[in-house]
């Protein structure tokens, strides 16, 4: 007779009380199986925690889209930084920003996925192709022109 381990198991309750006790390449493998790739940083307790959510979440569903936007209302009422996240663009698929720097044209290309592509690489802010760019922290919005600086 085979043995039941935790993550076998069919209960619910009990896959999740077993992630405490995987090897962290068992999390994670369960980690990989449920998201397209690993975060940057690699802390057990938020591996487990976000594990936990998405193993619960295909059982039971995700939340309602009113409830995430309440929830996601709340959250910005209660910030310190008083709900700004800074200035959001949102840029059709398509688009193609230029920018010139440093004597070079850089052209970023807005994927159908929302990510950036700049030479080649794909990029999930605007901040993140002009730091690559740069080399410093900036705003990529402020960088492409598409913000005047200090305003939001």
């Amino acid at each position: 007779m085979k043995r039941s381990t935790p993550m076998n198991d069919p209960t619910l309750a009990a896959r999740v009380a077993a992630l405490p006790d995987l090897a962290m390449p068992e999390l994670w493998a369960l980690w990989d199986r449920h998201f397209p790739r690993r975060p940057r940083h690699h802390n057990r307790d938020y591996v487990e925690a976000r594990v936990a959510y998405r193993i619960q979440e295909e059982a039971h569903g995700g939340l309602a889209p009113d409830i995430a936007r309440s929830l996601a209302q709340l959250g910005a009422a209660q910030s310190r930084r008083g709900g700004r996240r800074g200035v959001e663009v949102r840029l059709p698929p398509g688009s193609v920003l230029l920018r010139e720097f440093d004597g070079a044209e850089h052209r970023v290309v807005v994927a159908p996925d929302g990510l950036y592509v700049w030479n080649g690489e794909r990029f999930r802010s605007l901040s993140a192709v002009a730091r690559r760019i740069t080399g410093v922290a900036w705003s990529g919005p402020a960088f492409f022109g598409l913000t005047q600086r200090g305003s939001t």
